[in-house]
């Protein structure tokens, strides 16, 4: 027989994209001087960008580590970053790259770009301005280690409160209704539900016909879908998003089943996740999805996207979507591409 391997890591991957405007007059800052990005979240982690515009004669940047890590492990990642040209006239910069390994709040020089007398006759500088693609990968353990502890140290950490939810979801005991779902049938606690999502307390204890019905047949649903958002309900959990080959697809379908339900940590959980995967092909549909469940940060990435790779946005199926569903964001997409030529 074959044999099997264990997989015992995986890797976050997340780029985007940072635009320095006024290059000239940055000319004025001290070395030391940093731009900061706004929190980048990636493999459960807060980082940021600084670029450092005249450090040494040269431009340069940072790799600041947001979060406290809780674990006996450090955080391996690599960073790298280089300039590029939006309108793709010319190919990337060489650009830098380095392998860290980081434990709590702290911040890595990685190195300088480009000088900024070669910056000035380069293609990757237009309308003064400039434009640095980053690329970080966080490599995750799937499974803990075996470490030494105090005998109570494994209940101080979790009360095992999600699993015993899980439990009573998976056995279905002493459940007082039953969710169906595609033909699928979920046996499930009225009381749990409401406790978790505003909706589900309205059908279940206010005088809809769901109070009193023993089986409540939800719509426009797949099974899989309300068995996703049941599980977080119940365990605070969605594994499924952590799918490599599908989970950017399973978080669309459960933002519009949080939404739909009101369940707000599940809708966080949601964009979060198509936050660190959106890329151009799929920018313009996640757009749509943003605008219409009202997602106002990954609205914002997915417009800054589309701004910054118009052509080749517009040559995907997602746009024609986006503009048949939310004609409205087109006055969004043409501040932002009026910003960018400014």
């Amino acid at each position: 027989m074959p044999s099997t391997a264990e997989t015992l890591t995986d890797v976050v991957h997340s780029s985007k994209q940072i635009k320095v405007q006024g290059f000239s007059v940055t000319a004025a800052m001290a070395g030391h001087e940093v731009l900061t990005s706004g929190r980048w979240k990636v493999g459960g982690y807060d980082w940021e960008v600084q670029v450092l515009p005249n450090y040494c004669g040269s431009v340069a940047i940072n790799l600041p580590f947001c979060s406290e890590v809780r674990t006996p492990s450090d955080v391996n990642a690599n960073f790298s970053c280089r300039l590029i040209d939006p309108s793709g006239k010319i190919k990337p910069s060489p650009g830098i790259s380095s392998t860290v390994k980081l434990r709590s709040a702290e911040c890595r020089y990685l190195g300088a770009l480009m000088s900024r007398r070669d910056l000035q006759t380069s293609g990757y500088l237009n309308d003064d301005a400039f434009t640095v693609e980053c690329t970080l990968k966080v490599l995750r353990e799937l499974r803990n280690k075996a470490t030494a502890h105090r005998p109570a140290d494994h209940l101080l950490r979790s009360s095992g409160l999600n699993h015993h939810l899980g439990e009573l979801l998976r056995k279905g005991t002493g459940a007082d209704v039953t969710l169906v779902a595609s033909g699928e049938s979920f046996k499930v606690h009225k009381a749990v539900l409401a406790s978790r999502s505003p909706v589900f307390a309205a059908e279940f204890f206010g005088h809809m016909k769901e109070a009193r019905s023993p089986v409540v047949e939800i719509e426009d649903m797949d099974a899989a879908v309300l068995g996703a958002m049941l599980r977080f309900i119940y365990t605070d959990t969605a594994p499924e998003l952590d799918r490599p080959e599908d989970g950017a697809a399973v978080a669309q379908h459960l933002l519009v089943a949080a939404d739909r339900y009101g369940i707000d940590r599940l809708k966080l959980v949601c964009e979060d996740r198509l936050y660190d995967g959106v890329n151009v092909e799929t920018a313009a549909a996640t757009l749509a999805l943003a605008e219409q469940h009202v997602c106002s940060h990954l609205k914002a990435k997915c417009v800054e996207l589309i701004a910054a790779n118009l052509e080749a946005a517009m040559a995907t199926e997602g746009y024609s979507h986006l503009m048949a569903s939310c004609p409205s964001v087109m006055n969004d997409l043409l501040r932002a591409v009026h910003g960018r030529k400014n």
